[in-house]
């Protein structure tokens, strides 16, 4: 099962963000095998920190919330709070298999929730080659679409929030992203 978890930094937590990076990465070594993405969110500012996504592939939603909760940041106070849902890969890779590569212009996440009631899914949108990672976001059992999220590179953030249909959602979040893990 695949699994979409974005945990979002807390004010004034980046010192103790950096003093954890070493932790944070080791831990994130024990997933490597299962990670379909990752990397870090950042402010307008494009520097600072302001949470870490990670889509991942896992047994099950135990195991999801183990990942999520026994993360070191979240542990240590790093985040505020997290976004935990099931998740399908609609594009069928990992971020490494992108064909646009790790750099290259700008990348964003986007999340779309959803009204509040179950719909049909909304697969990707034609133009797929900025498409880095896309899916939904579905609740526990798998059963109902709450949303959508997705890393893209675009050239702004208003280019990188039209990847979703507006009129679908009851909000649309647009984070500067970049790929994760070690260099």
């Amino acid at each position: 099962m695949e699994f979409f978890c974005y945990h979002r930094d807390r004010a004034g937590s980046v010192a103790l963000r950096e003093e954890l990076l070493e932790a944070h990465w080791s831990y994130m070594d024990g997933y490597a095998a299962q990670m379909i993405a990752r990397g870090p969110t950042f402010a307008g500012d494009g520097e600072t920190p302001t949470g870490s996504v990670h889509i991942v592939d896992l047994p099950g939603p135990a195991a999801a919330r183990a990942f999520a909760f026994d993360e070191p940041n979240y542990q240590a106070g790093v985040y505020r709070d997290v976004l935990l849902r099931r998740w399908h890969n609609m594009l069928g890779r990992t971020m490494w298999d992108f064909p646009g590569g790790r750099s290259g212009g700008s990348r964003y996440l986007v999340i779309g929730l959803g009204p509040g009631r179950a719909t049909g899914l909304a697969g990707p949108p034609a133009g797929r080659d900025e498409l880095i990672a896309f899916g939904p976001l579905l609740s526990d059992d798998g059963a109902a679409w709450l949303g959508t999220a997705a890393l893209v590179r675009a050239a702004d953030p208003d280019r990188a929030r039209a990847v979703l249909a507006p009129d679908r959602y009851t909000d649309i979040e647009v984070h500067g992203w970049e790929f994760g893990g070690r260099r």
